[in-house]
């Protein structure tokens, strides 16, 4: 079946910010078949090629895209069950909280805490979503993907995606290398759910769930999150976002440890109060940035005219309606700045950015 290539569709539709021009040339692909046949139909045009997978952690610019989207619409779910251990290998256009759900119900730990999150398999590993104190990269056992340099379909391991903070090599090291195909994760019936979040534990804890299940945690993962906005609810003013919009910096112990001195000496803190942190790596800390946003002044429904921040949760830059991605640009550097003036810490964003950069 020849591919079915459109000229000038507009991509704001498959955002949840809602912002971006027309892709030039655009094909959804609904087999491993016909992302070859994309691809190699982009190589023999010099096109620059990208991969569109749900659109929940991208930023398209206003131009939109001048090559070939290629729109992953693949999907097929395997399981098989082994020594304990149940993998589930989905392909990267399965929808991933509807799969979360499936595994919950079953009763397979491992992916409860990422509960609610929008978005399509093929984007975990290059994300390495996580959310509540969990990763997918706890879970991922492989993951197959097109490497475009060669043209082969390569099966990595999970040592070899280079798993870190929302990071992994298909985003950082080989970025623009591999098309994501299929993700395989292995998880655990019967095992226990991960209650590792602070906040997660609070409300298990005030429901009177000492010992919850991974469906109950899943429930109250999903309850914290529409709290905050941050599921896909079109009757929801603040859900046209990408989510949290910048990652939690790491810094090393002495700078954390010096900013937290500085804003003892300025009075910022009170009694016993100390900035928000978390265990690191390599002698390292996680500070919070939505801590760092709010002292910075920047308070939830702060902005004026289109963008601003969302009322329910200060890491969310929200489109209030008609904002382009220019719009939402500008926004986040000024937030960035303001946090960089204050603190000397510089926020990084968490979403991709297609033909338009916050630099």
């Amino acid at each position: 079946m020849p591919l079915d290539i459109r000229e000038q569709v507009p991509l704001a539709p498959f955002s949840t910010l809602g912002v971006g021009g027309p892709a030039r040339y655009y094909v959804r692909a609904e087999s491993v078949d016909e992302v070859r046949a994309a691809v190699e139909w982009a190589r023999a045009r010099d096109l620059p090629l990208f991969v569109l997978g749900g659109g929940s952690n991208i930023v398209l610019s206003d131009e939109g895209h001048p090559g070939l989207v290629l729109h992953l619409a693949t999907r097929g779910i395997e399981t098989r069950e082994s020594g304990g251990t149940v993998t589930v290998t989905a392909e990267a256009g399965e929808p991933w909280d509807p799969l979360v759900a499936s595994a919950v119900g079953q009763g397979w730990a491992g992916l409860e805490c990422l509960s609610g999150i929008p978005g399509l398999v093929g984007a975990t590993p290059i994300q390495n979503v996580g959310a509540y104190g969990q990763e997918v990269a706890e879970t991922i056992a492989e993951v197959h993907a097109l490497d475009l340099t060669t043209g082969r379909v390569e099966r990595l391991t999970s040592q070899e995606c280079a798993f870190a903070y929302r990071d992994s090599r298909f985003k950082s090291a080989d970025n623009g290398r591999f098309v994501v195909l299929r993700v395989t994760y292995a998880l655990r019936p019967g095992g226990a759910p991960a209650v590792r979040y602070a906040e997660l534990a609070r409300h298990l804890e005030q429901a009177s769930l000492a010992a919850p299940s991974v469906a109950q945690v899943r429930e109250a993962v999903v309850a914290l999150r529409r709290r905050k906005s941050m599921v896909l609810d079109p009757k929801d003013p603040n859900a046209r976002s990408v989510g949290s919009f910048f990652t939690n910096p790491i810094v090393p112990v002495a700078v954390a440890d010096r900013l937290e001195a500085r804003l003892r000496e300025e009075r910022v803190l009170g009694e016993g109060e100390r900035p928000p942190r978390f265990p690191s790596r390599d002698g390292h800390v996680k500070l919070s940035a939505a801590w760092l946003i709010e002292r910075a002044g920047l308070t939830k429904g702060h902005g004026e005219g289109p963008v601003g921040l969302s009322t329910r949760h200060t890491l969310a830059i929200v489109n209030r309606g008609g904002a382009g991605a220019a719009d939402v640009v500008a926004f986040a550097r000024q937030v960035r700045q303001r946090v960089q003036d204050r603190f000397g810490v510089t926020l990084v964003p968490e979403p991709v950015f297609v033909n338009v950069s916050i630099d």
